[in-house]
């Protein structure tokens, strides 16, 4: 599993990735590795009311990555309840973000790893 963003020809920079380039329509091109940097909390939510499988509560935020001088924002679970905004996370390697074993699809027909922000 990767936490990749695109990048365009033209510097344009997003998080996920797309075939083009969302506000040029380039081709992205080039991917950067996300997961070795760390970002700031830009919100957060705890969500009480969540998905089959999934932690309750679960805490999810925003973080904001500084990439080639471009702010670009991806959504994603938290460590921990003990978060605030402008705290400065990183990205940590978790192998099921959810039980594969509850919800409504084969656990065979999709992947359950990802990452998760962890306060620095």
């Amino acid at each position: 599993m990767t936490l990749e963003a695109g990048k365009c020809p033209n510097g344009h920079v997003s998080y996920p990735t797309h075939p083009r380039c969302r506000k040029c329509g380039e081709p992205q091109t080039e991917t950067l590795d996300l997961s070795d940097r760390t970002g700031k909390v830009v919100t957060w939510t705890h969500s009480t009311a969540t998905p089959p499988g999934v932690r309750q509560p679960n805490t999810m935020a925003i973080v904001e990555f500084e990439v080639d001088g471009q702010a670009v924002r991806a959504l994603g679970q938290v460590t921990t309840d003990d978060i605030e905004t402008g705290d400065v996370v990183e990205p940590v390697y978790v192998e099921e973000l959810r039980d594969p074993e509850v919800g409504i699809k084969a656990p065979e027909s999709q992947s359950w790893d990802g990452y998760r922000w962890d306060p620095v």
